[in-house]
């Protein structure tokens, strides 16, 4: 392999972009990670080749973080030295989303989906103490 070249999955991890060299290669797998800019964007597979100028574009829901390749590097860095082998161009719409998150937090949490939250925890206590009580032998009137 030459020395201005390096594998994508390698390169993302070692950046610090993902944790482990497993869950780079999964994301370039799922199509999460492109190469370019606009419309020439290209989905990368994890042995994909990249140099120095190529534009890598993350997508980690809700955000796509762009970075644009300064320096190769194989080995995993020390955060310090992160930034001198890339550019973070990644827009600041895509920053403003990340905060709308942030404030939104489980608010936009679809009905019925994943845990109760403590509120609608104690309405079902609630409504579950209400119904223990309740007297359920109905009393008809029969005048016939």
């Amino acid at each position: 392999m030459a020395n201005n070249e390096e594998r994508i999955d390698k390169w993302i991890w070692a950046m610090r972009i993902f944790k482990t060299r497993t869950i780079a290669a999964d994301a370039c797998k799922k199509g999460r990670v492109t190469i370019g800019e606009g419309n020439a964007e290209i989905v990368a597979k994890p042995s994909r080749l990249i140099k120095v100028g190529d534009v890598i574009n993350v997508r980690k829901p809700p955000v796509t973080y762009s970075f644009r390749v300064t320096k190769l590097s194989e080995n995993r860095l020390g955060a310090k030295l992160v930034p001198e082998y890339l550019e973070n161009i990644t827009s600041q719409s895509q920053y403003d989303l990340l905060d709308v998150v942030k404030i939104n937090g489980f608010i936009d949490r679809r009905k019925g989906l994943g845990r109760p939250t403590k509120k609608e925890g104690r309405q079902l206590q609630q409504f579950t103490d209400d119904t223990m009580g309740w007297d359920w032998e109905f009393d008809f009137d029969d005048e016939d």
